[in-house]
C-alpha cells in the first residue's frame, strides 16, 4: 500500500452504510473501523477515498451476510481536493471488498469509476477498474 500525496476529506464515519461496486457477493457494507487511523479522544473515526475499512456485510449472498471483511473506499459523494488543486466528487459512495489486507480484491469486476487515489494505492484494484478518474 503506497502513500497518497493529496489529503482526502474523510466523509464516511463509522456506522455508515456503503454499497459495493464489485461482484464479490456483498451488496451493502456497514463500516465499523478504519485501518491505521488514530483520532482524538471522543471523535468518531471516518474513512475517505483510498482507505481500508473493516466492515460487516449487511446485505448480499447468504454465505457473505454477517461476515467481517476488509474493503477499500473507491468513491465518495463529498468532494475532496487533489494536490494539483482540482476538486473531485462522485455521485455515490462505493467500496470494493478485499480478499486480504494487501489489497487484492475478492471480485473480478468493478462497476463504475474509481478514484485515482484508490488505484495508485492498490494496484489490484486498478487492474479491475475500467474508468479511473
Amino acid at each position: 500500500m503506497k502513500a497518497v500525496k493529496s489529503k482526502t476529506t474523510r466523509a464516511l464515519p463509522t456506522q455508515a452504510l456503503v454499497p459495493t461496486c464489485d461482484n464479490s457477493g456483498a451488496k451493502l457494507l456497514k463500516v465499523f473501523g478504519v485501518k491505521g487511523l488514530t483520532t482524538t479522544k471522543g471523535r468518531q473515526p471516518a474513512a475517505g477515498v483510498g482507505d481500508i475499512v473493516l466492515a460487516s456485510v449487511k446485505r448480499g449472498r447468504p454465505d457473505m451476510v454477517k461476515k467481517v471483511v476488509f474493503a477499500v473506499i473507491v468513491r465518495q459523494k463529498k468532494e475532496f481536493r487533489r494536490a494539483d488543486g482540482t476538486r473531485i466528487k462522485f455521485e455515490d459512495n462505493a467500496a470494493v471488498v478485499l480478499k486480504d489486507i494487501k489489497g487484492n480484491p475478492k471480485g473480478t469486476l468493478i462497476k463504475g469509476p474509481v478514484a485515482r487515489e484508490a488505484c495508485s494505492r492498490f494496484p489490484g484494484v486498478s487492474k479491475l477498474a475500467k474508468i479511473v478518474v
